[in-house]
């Protein structure tokens, strides 16, 4: 495998060397397989995703890696972790809070990651949040300090570059000020940052700063935010204004867009012209998303041709990708295998990330002998028979949560550990008569067991907890039944219910499930942190 040379590339190659390509998971045809491969054959690829879910994820790998003659970039995100290593959302290294943790997480990820043929993974999370937000901002940020995010970021950065791959930091410039109005997200509209500039560099950049100083970040991802006190007109990835800043901080890794299908730059810009005009802003790699990759490509040579992008910027770019071509073929992992100590490290990040809020008095496990009324939440959709129990665990299947959070296994976990205990489903908004049901049946036992979860993702909103939900409890915290609330991701949902005496908080992952009942049922002690100011009534 040789490197490509700047000289001998064609304008055409330079247009594609700017390009990343998608080998999606749904949606994924042979005739775009096919073109992703034509195109690196001919050396007009400087990148291609592909999503680590696909099917078939190893025969198209050996497909890209044949069809290579050259180190071309190949990324994926793997925020949760990678193959059978599956942890949750990131701010499982905040509630952890281990450095040891975070590099043993960033050097597993990279590992299975490499195995797989991945050179590139898109981690760390480098947000800084500390307020609600939408699309499973919070959970998948570390934390809402930025010297604690940048020295848990920095360790699994180490982690991933020890296993053998690059990083990427996300989501640049991750602004952090609480919005006055409604909170938007970027996948579904224009999302807006209100930090200055000065603000910018001083809080939000901190983390990427002393990243890239430590040599641990090698790239970053642009967001679709629109910071209006320093470019009222472009979001970040279309922005030369807020790019420039992290340049100006000494940064000098590659840039890529987050993805270019996001209602948030396509809604005023629309579907072609963002291709360009994000490289001409100052991105190396315009990530298309498209599963038509075709489109992307022609999206791309139609904005040159019509001056979006020029060719000092189109050089300056094609030349930032060929060296992070050199930064591959110079990749020396340290590590080629895992070891037992890893994975018992893996395992802590479940079991040490349980955090409790618990009143002055009580112990955060319950009875296990105790006549417990257990209600547990679960999609809507989920069949359930007139006993509470779920028939068909459809939630379980759903490709989003990944089967973490299966309904019908933590149902049956409940059984095993209080024998003497009642547990049924509930629907995420349940009929009226369902909740006068669960009502007038909880009345029959010592107290009620809440278990719920948050597991928010792109295009689904604000994260909340449905009003039929927080007004059955206030029913039941009348005569104060419920004496516990064990619950799954963003802890800021938690806000909307009233007092409940008991709160243990665990993350997104089947690990994390098992540890917060470890802990409710008195195997364990409760060890995670709170990483976000939650108010908690």
């Amino acid at each position: 495998m040789k490197e490509l040379k700047f000289e001998e590339l064609s304008v055409k190659q330079k247009l594609g060397m700017v390009m990343c390509g998608l080998i999606p998971a749904e949606n994924r045809t042979e005739e775009n397989d096919e073109y992703v491969l034509d195109l690196i054959r001919n050396h007009c690829l400087g990148a291609v995703w592909v999503n680590h879910k696909t099917k078939d994820v190893e025969k198209i790998m050996a497909r890209i890696k044949e069809a290579a003659d050259y180190p071309i970039l190949i990324l994926t995100d793997a925020e949760s972790g990678m193959g059978d290593y599956i942890i949750g959302k990131h701010n499982n290294l905040g509630m952890a809070d281990s450095e040891e943790l975070a590099y043993a997480f960033g050097k597993i990820t990279a590992i299975e990651a490499r195995k797989m043929g991945y050179n590139v993974v898109c981690n760390p999370i480098l947000d800084i949040k500390n307020y609600c937000a939408i699309c499973g901002t919070n959970i998948r940020a570390i934390g809402s300090d930025k010297y604690r995010v940048a020295e848990l970021a920095k360790a699994e950065a180490q982690g991933m570059h020890d296993g053998g791959v690059l990083t990427v930091g996300k989501h640049y410039p991750s602004p952090n000020k609480k919005p006055e109005g409604r909170i938007i997200d970027s996948h579904m509209a224009e999302a807006v940052g209100y930090e200055t500039e000065e603000e910018l560099i001083e809080n939000c950049l901190y983390a990427y700063k002393e990243l890239s100083d430590a040599g641990v970040l090698d790239g970053i991802m642009t967001a679709h935010t629109r910071m209006i006190n320093i470019d009222d007109k472009y979001p970040t990835s279309l922005s030369k204004k807020v790019i420039s800043l992290i340049r100006e901080q000494g940064f000098d890794g590659f840039i890529i867009t987050d993805a270019l299908s996001m209602m948030g730059v396509v809604a005023k810009f629309g579907l072609t012209d963002p291709k360009g005009m994000c490289i001409e802003a100052g991105n190396d790699l315009s990530l298309c998303w498209t599963s038509k990759t075709w489109e992307g490509f022609d999206a791309i040579c139609d904005c040159y041709e019509r001056g979006l992008i020029s060719d000092e910027r189109l050089d300056e770019a094609t030349k930032k990708v060929l060296e992070m071509h050199h930064r591959v073929m110079e990749l020396e992992p340290k590590f080629d295998d895992l070891t037992d100590e890893d994975i018992a490290q893996f395992e802590r990040l479940g079991t040490d990330s349980i955090y409790a809020k618990i009143d002055d008095g009580i112990n955060p496990a319950i009875s296990k002998d105790g006549k417990h009324y257990f209600i547990v939440l679960t999609g809507n959709g989920t069949q359930i028979n007139e006993a509470g129990k779920v028939d068909v665990a459809t939630f379980a299947g759903n490709i989003w949560h990944g089967g973490w959070y299966d309904t019908s296994r933590i149902l049956g976990k409940i059984t095993d550990m209080f024998p003497n205990s009642e547990a049924v489903a509930i629907e995420e908004y349940p009929s009226p008569n369902y909740v006068q049901k669960t009502l007038q049946d909880a009345a029959k036992y010592d107290d009620v067991i809440l278990i719920t979860y948050q597991d928010a993702q792109a295009y689904a909103g604000r994260e909340c907890l449905t009003a039929r939900i927080v007004s059955m409890v206030d029913c039941m915290q009348v005569t104060d039944s419920v004496s516990a609330v064990v619950h799954f991701g963003n802890p800021y949902v938690l806000e909307d219910l009233v007092h409940i005496p008991r709160i243990i908080v665990g993350p997104t992952s089947r690990g994390g499930v098992d540890a917060a009942f470890e802990v409710l049922v008195g195997n364990y002690p409760a060890k995670g942190k709170l990483t976000y100011d939650v108010k908690f009534e």
